[in-house]
């Protein structure tokens, strides 16, 4: 078994960086596309099945279901990078502690945000001035899919555990099996038993805890030092001080690109249902391009943790600029690929040309716009990999989130076209990633210090401790 493991899994630390960055992230490029397919295929089969209401009760929570699940993803992304630092600095003992603990953080957020999130469902989306017609059948739809968040927080952190090693593979073989029956699951219950929303929303719960199961199974059973034994569940006070150090901020990180949302689709809201509708079909494209993007960006984090661990310092710097010429590129293709064909992806979600024509002028300003995200959000990453989140999130929360609502209120409240409100993911984008640089070179210089000494068990033990 244990042989069989180590064929999935990848030294970070040695070999051509160029391939193995490739490697390592295609497999988790389509994990993270089999995720979004869990909510592209509801809005898909409400927009041709059950009509453009569902499609916009549906599409009118996407903002949301992007807020809860960010917390778990921004966790996770601690606790890839504090296990893939343990890992490459071969402290087994820290490794364990830190999935153990991880395991039982990542179950508890999760099951926080399902009662939180339906407790509270019905005043945020009242808040977003979400349409009359529409604040039913999504309040159904956000309540059901939040059932779902305890099943995600697991994905999740196994995701984070075997990436960390190097493993992107097996993630992906039970995610693809996942996709298939959540997409088969919403035909039935939408098709066969006209459950509309609420069908679609319990296909996706129900894969979501698939794929919980299934990663579940593959730590359970696994010899290596990340194992997960029911023994050692409990929590380590000092990992979990590390974890929060790092995922906190980054989960906060998420919150706010949410947060910041939340005000754009409500300048959305402003304009009349068709538009409204549009909007929900066209944004499809977003997870499709970020978290395609997104792949390069948890390759760059891991490849620097376990570098920085290993104390080798040009492949720190080398992981950063290849996976940033990477993720440029992958959103550059993905954008003027999905424009090249807006016609049928947008009606892959509704039959109204009205509502597509609205979708297209979404993807005009989006198809150019989404490339320039990855100077941001790989550096955030990079990072992230040498322990750093405090700052950059300030520098976030400024440049998109302060600066998108100010936007709001300036430009789009003197223009008031739709134009003018889609431009300014692209502007933020901007203005944040040159903070975000200088930052991380000033980082990268200091750290890089560190990273130039002799590698002794000392020295990983100060790597374990300047993480944090």
């Amino acid at each position: 078994m244990k042989a069989k493991a180590k064929a999935y899994e990848m030294n970070l630390c040695e070999g051509s960086l160029w391939k193995k960055i490739l490697l390592f992230s295609v497999p988790l490029m389509f994990s993270n596309v089999l995720q979004v397919v869990f909510n592209m295929s509801d809005v898909a089969v409400v927009g041709k099945f059950a009509g453009p209401i569902a499609l916009g009760a549906v599409g009118s929570t996407s903002i949301l279901v992007t807020l809860f699940t960010g917390i778990l993803l921004g966790l996770s992304s601690g606790v890839n990078a504090l296990t893939a630092l343990y890992i490459g600095s071969k402290n087994e003992k820290d490794v364990r502690e830190t999935v153990h603990t991880a395991a039982i953080l990542c179950f508890l957020t999760g099951v926080l945000i399902t009662l939180s999130g339906i407790a509270f469902s019905r005043p945020i989306l009242t808040a977003m001035h979400t349409k009359e017609e529409l604040i039913e059948d999504a309040l159904i739809y956000l309540r059901l899919y939040l059932l779902g968040m305890p099943a995600l927080g697991v994905f999740n952190f196994g995701n984070s555990i075997l990436s960390a090693a190097g493993d992107t593979k097996r993630p992906l073989y039970y995610l693809s099996l996942a996709g298939v029956l959540n997409v088969l699951m919403n035909l039935f219950f939408v098709i066969v038993c006209r459950m509309d929303v609420a069908g679609v929303a319990i296909a996706s719960i129900l894969s979501q805890y698939f794929s919980a199961v299934m990663i579940l199974r593959i730590l359970l059973r696994t010899n290596e030092c990340f194992g997960l034994r029911p023994g050692f569940l409990r929590i380590s006070s000092d990992k979990l001080r590390r974890i929060l150090r790092i995922g906190i901020p980054s989960a906060l990180q998420y919150a706010i690109f949410a947060l910041a949302n939340l005000f754009v689709q409500t300048g959305v809201n402003s304009f009349d249902h068709v538009m409204v509708e549009g909007n929900s079909a066209a944004s499809n494209a977003d997870p499709l391009v970020y978290d395609m993007m997104a792949a390069f960006y948890t390759a760059c984090s891991s490849f620097i943790a376990q570098n920085y661990g290993a104390r080798k310092r040009d492949r720190i710097q080398k992981s950063y600029l290849i996976c940033m010429l990477y993720s440029f590129l992958a959103g550059l293709i993905l954008g003027v690929g999905i424009y090249l064909l807006r016609y049928p992806f947008l009606s892959l979600f509704t039959d109204e040309q009205a509502v597509i024509d609205a979708g297209v002028r979404r993807l005009s300003v989006m198809a150019l716009s989404y490339a320039v995200s990855a100077f941001m959000d790989n550096t955030i990453a990079a990072s992230r990999g040498l322990g750093r989140t405090a700052l950059p999130t300030v520098m976030v929360i400024l440049g998109s989130c302060v600066f998108r609502i100010v936007w709001i209120y300036t430009v789009f409240a003197y223009f008031g076209t739709i134009e003018s409100l889609y431009l300014l993911y692209v502007f933020s984008w901007l203005i944040t990633a040159i903070a975000e640089i200088l930052y991380f070179v000033k980082v990268f210089r200091r750290t890089a210090l560190h990273a130039s000494e002799p590698k002794t068990k000392r020295s990983n033990e100060n790597a374990g401790k300047q993480i944090i």
